[in-house]
């Protein structure tokens, strides 16, 4: 049975709770395939030392792991936040079939924030985008995250 994407979008909501308390950026991902989650991930680029440890990334490695195979046809992503064009590029490789995010970034997203790669017709792989689904608990991360970092609410003088 098919879950509905809010479920999927909680489990990448716990992958971005778990980032946070590690003090990552708060950006989890899911990928599923036939019902069932095939891949987790969680923001790690200052624990990994990797600029290319976003979530979305980290969470393709593992899918194709599991499935043997770099190519995830069937899969779906569920990330809290508009990927970058970095992990859209990764997305496209791996011929995902839908992307489903939390926020929009109006700073770096490549579906729609700075720019649309999901329909590009230069493009050899094009997926299916949903945007929106637990906005207010996605932005809410983010916006806490970056409050503690500023020192916002603390006392304690900002960076």
């Amino acid at each position: 049975m098919t879950q509905p994407d809010e479920v999927w979008m909680r489990e990448s909501l716990r992958e971005a709770a778990a980032a946070e308390r590690a003090g990552e950026v708060p950006v989890g991902a899911v990928i599923v395939r036939a019902g069932e989650i095939i891949g987790r991930g969680r923001n790690q680029p200052i624990a990994r030392s990797d600029p290319s440890a976003h979530a979305e990334i980290i969470a393709l490695r593992a899918a194709g792991t599991a499935m043997g195979n770099y190519r995830l046809v069937d899969a779906e992503l569920f990330v809290t936040v508009e990927p970058c064009t970095m992990c859209v590029g990764a997305i496209i490789q791996a011929r995902l079939q839908r992307v489903v995010f939390g926020c929009a970034d109006p700073k770096a997203g490549a579906l729609g924030g700075v720019l649309d790669l999901s329909q590009h017709p230069r493009l050899n792989h094009r997926f299916a985008v949903r945007g929106g689904v637990c906005e207010a608990e996605a932005r809410e991360l983010l916006q806490r995250f970056f409050r503690s970092r500023r020192g916002e609410g603390s006392g304690q003088p900002s960076d």
